[in-house]
Formats: C-alpha cells, sequence, structure tokens
C-alpha cells in the first residue's frame, strides 16, 4: 500500500486511459483534462480499458512516482462517465487496489 500522507487527495479519472501511457503523458493528462496540478502533492489514478490494471501517479515532494497494478483475475470498480475526476477517501483507495 502507497503511504499516503495527511491532507493528500487520491482523485480517480473516470473512464478509462491508454495504459502505454507513462508519468509525462500521465501527468499532462491530469494537467489538461482533469485540470490539477500533476506536481501537487495529489494522487492521480487512472484505469484501463480491461479494467485489470491501474496507475496511480503522485509527486511525492522529492520526485515523480508512478504506481502500477495488474490483478490476476477480477476488475477494478470504477465510475464509468467519461473526462472527469472523481475524489475518495485514502480509506476507499485502500478497497479499491483490494479489486474485486
Amino acid at each position: 500500500m502507497i503511504p499516503i500522507p495527511t491532507g493528500v487527495r487520491v482523485w480517480l479519472a473516470t473512464g478509462y486511459t491508454d495504459m502505454r501511457c507513462g508519468f509525462p503523458s500521465l501527468a499532462l493528462r491530469v494537467q489538461e483534462v482533469l485540470k490539477h496540478d500533476p506536481l501537487g502533492g495529489h494522487l492521480f489514478c487512472f484505469r484501463g480499458k480491461r479494467g485489470d490494471l491501474i496507475k496511480v501517479v503522485w509527486h511525492d515532494g522529492q520526485g515523480a512516482c508512478l504506481f502500477t497494478k495488474k490483478l490476476e483475475r477480477g476488475r477494478f470498480i470504477w465510475p464509468s462517465a467519461e473526462g472527469g475526476v472523481v475524489a475518495i477517501s485514502s480509506a476507499q483507495l485502500s478497497y479499491l487496489l483490494e479489486g474485486t
């Protein structure tokens, strides 16, 4: 589990994202599509089309982090609306990372 400091918000990018993207592409998506600062210390979560892969972008104050989790079976539960962002709590992120 990612140790989330107090005050850090967790954002889910709704819909699905091309999982070939690395940190630069995902950070640009955070900035241009989600209208947030990718270097602001918050976590931004993206899900692939099949639903079994997520990537989390986080700038921890020292550098950029890109976490990836792929489920062996099941899918991540995700909002279906396109082009938006949903805020969740760090506890909800923990549940999300467990998969279904």
